[in-house]
């Protein structure tokens, strides 16, 4: 596991006429299987306890060089 925390990235969206704004960290995980069930239960855990509407889990399939 990689955590990019050290310069995180901002998102920034429009809610009314106020601009919202937090803090984006990154965590990257390296594996050889994908259990979809597991990461999509484990999202929505998360969402739970840090009491946010969306945390974006994804995949990316990579071919080792």
């Amino acid at each position: 596991m990689t955590v990019y925390a050290n310069a995180p990235a901002e998102g920034l969206w429009r809610d009314g006429s106020d601009t919202e704004r937090d803090r984006i960290v990154v965590i990257e995980v390296m594996t050889e299987e994908l259990d979809r069930p597991w990461w999509a239960d484990y999202r929505k855990r998360l969402e739970k306890q840090l009491s946010q509407d969306e945390i974006v889990v994804r995949a990316t399939t990579i071919d080792r060089l």
